[in-house]
């Protein structure tokens, strides 16, 4: 773990300035009520990208070719 100078804590490399000043640029472009919704998009974006994760070894096997029934077969035309 990176330790900084002080007794303040980084998230992601970011202090507690820079992160402010994001939360204030993203509050003015998308407004206080788009916010919420802005964030539960997202954590239901990265929810469905981990299942799809977890998911894809089984999703990457070969599929096998579906039989046809025997009713299918053509019929030749009635004289």
């Amino acid at each position: 773990m990176v330790t900084l100078p002080g007794k303040h804590a980084a998230f992601m490399g970011m202090g507690p300035t820079e992160l402010i000043v994001i939360l204030i640029i993203l509050l003015v472009l998308f407004g206080g009520s788009k916010l919420p919704g802005l964030a539960k998009g997202l954590g239901q974006s990265i929810k469905e990208f981990k299942k799809a994760t977890k998911d894809e070894p089984e999703a990457a096997k070969p599929a096998e070719p579906a039989a046809k029934p025997a009713d299918s077969a053509p019929k030749p035309p009635a004289a």
